[in-house]
């Protein structure tokens, strides 16, 4: 052979070793690159098993808390169960008040009414021509009569007025037995006012729409717009002084 196909073949026989130094060199660096993998796995596994110190101190906290929860949830109901106490107290008082105010209400009299009362209409001494009107109480309990007589003479269509002068500081109240006073000034003493008539019947309404008739003196009575009337007295010398 010649010089020249012998090195042909001794650098094909070199290449052909290099390769193969070149192939296991890969296969080495392959088994070492994947050994750690299996111990980076293995310890993983290990640490996802056992709960660590801090967790296991994490979860008696938490055990902790859910006591106090429990306690404090007790201590709510206490402080319900008071504000039920005070309640069933208050209740107690209303009570007491309302069975008060029913006793206070009950002294107090009634009105008078027609079947109440018997009135009586007679003529006064003096002055002339003033009538006095007695009302008295026939029944068996106290009661009280209106502010003032709204008497009727005959038909006529209003009531007479009212001498404000004559009003008294309350209401006339009647025990059984006693007798309420008004005076009534039928006319003028000159005959200078108009509208003058002579009159029979004379009736007095009450405040629960009852009706008391008084009898007028013998022969009636003579009015004219003079007519006048006072408020309930508990003297007759009072209500014959307007």
């Amino acid at each position: 052979m010649s010089a020249r196909t012998t090195r042909t073949r001794l650098f094909a026989a070199a290449t052909v070793a290099l390769a193969a130094l070149s192939l296991t060199a890969c296969e080495g660096d392959g088994l070492n690159t994947g050994s750690p993998k299996p111990a980076s796995s293995s310890a993983s596994a290990d640490e996802s098993t056992g709960p660590s110190d801090d967790a296991k101190d994490d979860t008696g906290s938490a055990g902790s808390s859910g006591s106090a929860g429990k306690d404090d949830a007790s201590g709510s109901g206490t402080g319900s169960g008071s504000g039920e106490g005070s309640g069933k107290n208050t209740g107690g008082g209303k009570d007491s008040n309302s069975g008060s105010g029913s006793d206070s209400d009950s002294d107090l009299p009634g009105k008078c009414s027609a079947s109440d009362v018997r009135i009586t209409a007679k003529n006064a001494p003096r002055p002339i021509n003033h009538l006095l009107l007695t009302a008295t109480n026939t029944g068996s309990k106290t009661c009280t009569l209106p502010q003032y007589p709204a008497a009727r003479f005959g038909e006529a269509q209003s009531v007479p007025p009212v001498a404000e002068s004559s009003k008294p500081q309350a209401l006339t109240t009647l025990a059984s037995g006693e007798s309420g006073y008004a005076g009534v000034r039928l006319s003028s003493g000159d005959g200078s006012a108009e509208g003058g008539h002579e009159v029979s019947t004379l009736t007095i309404p009450f405040e629960d729409g009852s009706i008391a008739r008084a009898e007028l003196p013998s022969g009636g009575v003579h009015v004219d717009n003079d007519l006048t009337v006072t408020y309930w007295q508990t003297s007759a010398a009072n209500a014959l002084e307007y």
